[in-house]
């Protein structure tokens, strides 16, 4: 059984993960057999915000917290996580991804990634294991592996294509309900709601991208 790992980045897609592709991205793993390790790390929301008005509200939520609302509690916090115990690692997008992840959202390419997460994604392309990444988190995931020339997805947004490419990576346009494969590198993004109109369209790429994933780990 594969042992798929998946970053959580809080809980709401203005200030945390998107929970529509995180819950997607477990039911499919869950569809596929795998087993299944939600993490987080243990820090503060650079921000919180009213998902009804959008505005940002006067608290503070922890990341790990929030993110133990969409996995039910069951969740680790990433500085426990180590490569060798995965044998795949998905990131759900949301502005999480690129507030509390990374500062993706403030600085752009020139952003900082968490250590914790940073640390892990390096190791596990070290050793070849598969990573998806959906909606915004490819641009973390390209900033992590700045000038190892991967291709990745983002859908179609010029701005954040070209970040990428000032990354020393690769963007290919692609719609919500496909698939970007960089089988050298064993990278699999969709864009969900980076352009998706709907959670159905999203959940055609992100079955997709976790069908793939599966299909990586079990032929290696």
């Amino acid at each position: 059984m594969a042992r798929i790992g998946v970053v959580l980045s809080g809980c709401g897609f203005l200030d945390g993960a998107e929970i529509y592709e995180s819950t997607l991205t477990l039911f499919f793993l869950d569809q596929a057999g795998a087993d299944v390790v939600i993490m987080a790390p243990d820090i503060d929301q650079h921000h919180v915000i009213n998902h009804i008005t959008q505005e940002e509200m006067p608290e503070s939520r922890n990341v790990l917290v929030e993110s133990a609302r969409i996995a039910r509690g069951n969740i680790t916090d990433i500085a426990k996580i180590d490569a060798s115990e995965l044998d795949a690692l998905i990131m759900p997008g949301g502005f999480g991804a690129a507030k509390n992840l990374s500062s993706l959202a403030f600085d752009g390419p020139g952003a900082s990634v968490n250590c914790e997460l940073s640390a892990l994604i390096k190791d596990m392309h070290k050793a070849k294991k598969p990573i998806g990444a959906i909606c915004i988190s490819p641009a973390v995931l390209s900033k992590i592996l700045a000038d190892h020339g991967i291709t990745l997805t983002i859908g179609s947004d010029s701005d954040t294509a070209s970040a990428i490419k000032t990354m020393g990576n690769r963007h290919k346009d692609s719609s919500a309900d496909n698939i970007v494969v960089d089988e050298k590198n064993r990278i699999v993004t969709t864009a969900a709601y980076m352009c998706a109109a709907s959670i159905g369209e999203a959940g055609l790429g992100i079955e997709k991208l976790v069908n793939h994933i599966v299909t990586m780990v079990d032929s290696h």
